[in-house]
This record gives structure tokens, sequence and C-alpha cells, in this order.
């Protein structure tokens, strides 16, 4: 109520050019209190105290300035029912001081509110609803690996792929080869490089990695050290509409990359894989597990290169996923769409992601690594916690409704990092997974 209270008498000062009122400043003190009553009822009435101030939206801002219009509504009939009682002066300030009470009040409100919610966006981690700790790795062996060597990162405008090109020239490589045909994603991938690390070289390259010949010549003038490749159809309802062009894509595209890899003499390949490659019923778990084969083809012939993949969960929060899908809906006011009660998720922060591919990099088997990420995480409890983190109640204020799931998608995920499917790797939580025919 400090907002509206400084509003207030900020308005009268103005409006007597900052000298004392009639009545002093006591009374008209005294009648702010009142004030901040009618728009703290005004302000509940619409809602405006469910939500944390950090997940304040565009719909918040709206529902404030309807209360802020109601308390000013109210105050202006009072000083009109009031009439020109000497009695009740303090209770009858100028209409001109309700009206800058009202633009002063919501100017105050959606600001505060929104600088809220800039601030807890930034330093919103989310683990809390993934119920397990953060999974960190030393990063010693990773820099001494990558120090002064070029690398290419293939997807490089994706969220895994940008934060892979931060880490990686963190980690003080000398060249950094940013492969990415999306113009937008490799734009903005470069802008954010050029200003966060001027001192490393980093190049902008719009390619097409199923693009045989482009490839070839990059390799030739390159000869990258290490490949973190991140470039993949990830949509499983997408994929399974486009078969032909995910599988070209994540198959072929794939092998494009790695026998460019293998002529050209790149001492560590690394692809990142997926959950979804484990027992898969999509066209893009197929494909992604495809593509892990084709590695593991090239290590058996004894390539000079050493291949190697890195399975994950859901990235926690990437783009086009289900925590900004949401996150999304919740803004709007809902409902949230969820497939099935039932589905459950393995899911990861991208920092856990980043830090699991750069310790494969740096390792010498020639392997699928898994990630030991506890258990799988329901759907509809992290829609319910989402709902609830916005500072709503799920069913009553934002509906939830399920839709079914859709062509290739599994209810449960599958990560085994048992004795029966995996071996454990001298760094905890780092698994080899047995081949599966």
């Amino acid at each position: 109520m400090a907002v509206v209270a400084g509003a207030y008498l900020f308005s009268f000062a103005l409006r007597f050019d900052f000298g004392e009122p009639r009545g002093g400043w006591r009374a008209i003190a005294a009648f702010g209190f009142v004030v901040c009553l009618v728009h703290l009822a005004a302000l509940s009435l619409f809602g405006c105290y469910r939500r944390e101030v950090r997940r304040f939206s565009r719909l918040e801002c709206r529902r404030c300035l309807a209360a802020a219009a109601l308390a000013a509504l109210v105050l202006g009939v009072t000083r009109l029912l009031l009439g020109n009682e000497q009695l009740f002066f303090h209770a009858r300030p100028p209409y001109s001081v309700t009206l800058m009470t009202f633009f002063f009040s919501v100017a105050g409100l959606v600001g505060l509110r929104f600088a809220c919610r800039a601030r807890g966006d930034a330093f919103e981690p989310g683990m809390d609803l993934l119920e397990r700790p953060e999974t960190s790795f030393d990063n010693a062996a990773v820099r001494g690996f990558i120090a002064g060597r070029t690398v290419l990162v293939t997807g490089a405008g994706g969220t895994i792929g940008s934060e892979i090109v931060r880490q990686v020239a963190a980690l003080g490589a000398k060249r950094v080869l940013l492969v990415e045909r999306c113009e937008n994603a490799l734009y903005n991938i470069d802008r954010a490089m050029k200003k966060a690390f001027p001192g490393v070289d980093c190049v902008p390259l719009m390619l097409d990695i199923c693009d045989k010949e482009a490839m070839e010549k990059l390799f030739l003038a390159e000869k990258p050290f290490l490949i973190l490749h991140a470039a993949a159809y990830k949509h499983v309802p997408m994929v399974e509409l486009n078969p032909a062009e995910g599988w070209r894509n994540n198959v072929d595209g794939t092998r494009t990359v790695a026998l460019c890899a293998e002529r050209h003499g790149t001492r560590r390949f690394v692809l990142i894989s997926t959950d979804k490659a484990v027992n898969p019923v999509s066209v893009m778990g197929k494909s992604k597990r495809e593509a892990e084969k084709a590695l593991m083809a090239l290590n058996a012939a004894k390539s000079g290169t050493s291949f190697c993949a890195v399975r994950f969960g859901n990235v926690f929060g990437s783009s086009g996923s289900v925590v900004p899908l949401f996150r999304e809906q919740i803004a709007a006011g809902g409902p949230v769409t969820v497939t099935d009660p039932a589905m459950k998720r393995y899911f990861m922060t991208v920092q856990e992601a980043v830090s699991l591919v750069l310790q494969a990099a740096s390792r010498t088997e020639r392997a699928i690594y898994t990630l030991e990420m506890g258990e799988p995480v329901g759907i509809l409890k992290l829609a319910e916690g989402l709902i609830r983190r916005a500072g709503y109640r799920p069913y009553k204020d934002i509906p939830i409704v399920f839709t079914g799931i859709r062509p290739g998608e599994k209810l449960f995920e599958e990560l085994d990092v048992s004795e029966k499917s995996a071996f454990r790797t001298d760094m905890a939580k780092i698994y080899i997974t047995k081949m599966e025919e």
C-alpha cells in the first residue's frame, strides 16, 4: 500500500504546488488511510493479490488498472456525496487529486510488479519443481581438453547449442564455429557471443548439415578438433508428420558431419541424443537411435575419430518444450493442456545437459553416455506446480484439460542406469550405456 499512499500524498503536493493544503497535512494523511483501504479492497476484488508479483503479466496489468479505476470511482462518488460539508473537508479532496492518484497508483503498481517479475525471472532456477538437487561437475579436465582448440557446434542457435557455445568459449576455446541454418537463431547467438566473449573468435556459419559439399568445404578449411553435434529435429509430433525430413536431418545429417570429421582428423565427436532413443516408438526416437548406431559403427571400424553420444531427458524450459508452453497458457488465464494424467518425463536443466556434453567430450570412451536423473517428473504434477508458483489455484483459478496422447508419444520414457543396462564410470552420475540391439 506504500505505492498508493505515496501516489495520494504526491498528488496533493502537486495540486497545491508542494505547499500545505487547507486542513493541514495531518488531516490529509489521516484520510490517506481510507484511500489505501479502498484501493486494497479494489485490488483484492480483482484478484491482484492471488499471484506472486514476479509472475505478473499483461493480464494482471489490466486487473490493476480496473482496480485503480474502481477505487477512483468510489472516492469520486464519496467526494460528490459529501458536497460542501466543511466538517469533512479532508475527505473531499479535489477531483484532480483523485484523478492524479489514479494515474500515479497504476504507474507505481504496474511498474513495481514488472520490475519484480524481471528480477524474479533472472534468478529463477526451477530446480524445486524437479525435486532433486542440480548436478554439477568439475570442469578442470574439460578446460584442459578444450582450451586453445577449434570447436565446431552444430545447432548453435538452439537452447542446448547456444549454451554449449557459451560454455566452450568460457573454457578457453580459441575458435568456435557456429553452424546453424536458422538465420535469426544464428544472428542472436552471434550477437550474444560478440558481447559476452569479444576475445573469442566465433564464426557464424549459415549451413545445412545435410549439404555434403558445404560441410566438406568447411572441414577442409577449418579442421576442427572437437565437434559438438546438437543439430536435430526434436519435436515428436512434427517429426511424425514429416518423417522423411526428420530422418534426413537427424540421421543423414549426423552421418554427413561424422564422415567429414573422420576424413579430416577430428579428435572427438559428441552427438546430443535423447531418452526417446531407448526402445523408440516415434520416428524422432528411431532417428536418434539410428544416428547413435551410425556412430558406433564408425567406432567399430576403428575410426581415427572417437565418436560418442549423450542421452538427455527433457531440458527444463527449452524453447518449444512443455514448461514455456504451460507458462504461456497460465499467463493467458488457461486452460493448461496435459496429454495424459499419468504422463511422466525425465528433466534436466540446460546447465546440467551442457555439463554432461562437455564431460563426455573430455573422456576417451567410444560409447553412449547417460546421466542419472533421479525419478521422472509427472507432467500433471509439473503443471500444477507451475500454476501454484504463479500464484493461482489449479482447477479453480486455472483449469487443466487432458487432450490425449499424441502419435509417437509414450507415457513413460526410459533411462535405465541399473547394472543390467549400464556401466558406472569413475564420475558420479555418469554411466556408459550397454548397446541395445
